[in-house]
C-alpha cells in the first residue's frame, strides 16, 4: 500500500521557548481509503542530543540529577536522574552538541564519541528526535554541581559504578526514558566496550 497523509489546515497556537502547532490531517488507512480528518496538536522543539558518559576503565557511569517541571505531578520525585543532553541549535552538528553539553553539564571532556541510535521520544504529540551517543570519559575527577547559571541550570553530577546503575534501573530510581534506553544499551554492550578499551591501552 502507498502511505500518504494530507494537511488540511495548520495554525501556530503558541510560539515561545517551545512551539505548539495545531493540524487537521487525513491519512491513508491500512484497509484502504482515507481516514476522516483528525485534529492533532504538535509540540515542536529542536532535535536533541543525549550522551551516556561512561568510563570503561573504572566501569563507572556519569549521572545527572536536576529538577524537571514535567514531573511536578509527583513533587517528591521532581528531581530526576538523567544523562547529559541538550538541544541542537542552529548551525550546530549533533557531535558538537554532545561535546558542548558534556562540558557544560558535567565538567567533562569526551575522549571518544560513538553514536548509539536515533529515535523519537513521544511521536504521538512531539516532533523531538534524539541522537543518543556513548561518550568515553575519565570519570576519576568528575562530580559536583554544574550547569549554566544563565539557563537556570542546577545539576548535581555523580559518578556511579555500572552495577549500581543497573540496580537503580531495576529499582525504578531512574524514570526518564532517555537514560533508561542508554543504560539498557550499556547493559548489553558493557563487556565489549571494556574489552575494546583494554586492547587500546
Amino acid at each position: 500500500m502507498t502511505k500518504e497523509f494530507k494537511i488540511i489546515a495548520e495554525e501556530s497556537v503558541y510560539h515561545g521557548f517551545f512551539r505548539l502547532d495545531r493540524y487537521t490531517i487525513t491519512h491513508t488507512l491500512f484497509d484502504g481509503g482515507w481516514s476522516e480528518p483528525v485534529n492533532r496538536e504538535l509540540f515542536r522543539r529542536n532535535n536533541c542530543v543525549a550522551v551516556l558518559l561512561y568510563d570503561p576503565q573504572r566501569d563507572e557511569v556519569v549521572l545527572l540529577e536536576q529538577f524537571r517541571v514535567g514531573a511536578i505531578a509527583y513533587p517528591q520525585r521532581a528531581w530526576l536522574m538523567e544523562i547529559v543532553a541538550g538541544a541542537i541549535e542552529e548551525g550546530e552538528t549533533a557531535p558538537q552538541v554532545a561535546y558542548r553539553e558534556a562540558l557544560e553539564e558535567a565538567g567533562c571532556v569526551i575522549r571518544e564519541l560513538q553514536e548509539i541510535m536515533q529515535f523519537y521520544t513521544t511521536p504521538g504529540g512531539s516532533s523531538e528526535r534524539i541522537t543518543l551517543y556513548y561518550g568515553c570519559v575519565d570519570s576519576s575527577s568528575l562530580g559536583g554541581v554544574h550547569g549554566l547559571k544563565s539557563e537556570g541550570e542546577d545539576i548535581l553530577v555523580s559518578v556511579v559504578k555500572s552495577e549500581t546503575v543497573f540496580q537503580m534501573l531495576e529499582n525504578g530510581q531512574i524514570e526518564s526514558a532517555i537514560p533508561i534506553l542508554a543504560i539498557q544499551w550499556l547493559y548489553i554492550h558493557r563487556n565489549r566496550i571494556r574489552q575494546s578499551f583494554a586492547v587500546l591501552i
